[in-house]
């Protein structure tokens, strides 16, 4: 008897767990939306404009697809872009026509090389 009821409390935590996840997840962004980055996220071997981006002056957010979530800060210091949190540093490469690559962990973004607004 005892077993049942451990069976149904685990399949209700299954369900919360992944109805958690599904709301999480965000919409795909449309590859032609100014907000919408290419970007190669954990094992991905190649970009693809799946994540988005929303910034307020030199504050940047990158929105995985998953719910996941990166943030920046633009700096005048040389590095031009730098993690906000977390243990990873960026890593910056400068790309053609205006573009940067940020490298983070396993994840990298493409974004343009100037979009900040200054307050």
């Amino acid at each position: 008897m005892s077993m049942r009821t451990f069976d149904r409390a685990a399949l209700i935590a299954l369900l919360i767990v992944t109805a958690c996840d599904e709301q999480n997840a965000l919409p795909p962004p449309d590859p032609k939306a100014p907000d919408t980055v290419p970007c190669r996220l954990g094992t991905a071997t190649a970009m693809a404009p799946l994540c988005r981006r929303e910034n307020e002056g030199d504050r940047i957010v990158i929105r995985h697809p998953d719910g996941g979530f990166r943030r920046f800060v633009v700096v005048d210091d040389g590095r031009g872009i730098v993690t906000a949190d977390g243990a990873d540093a960026a890593k910056v490469e400068v790309l053609d026509k205006g573009r940067i690559r940020v490298i983070v962990g396993n994840d990298a973004y493409e974004l343009p090389a100037t979009f900040v607004t200054r307050p």
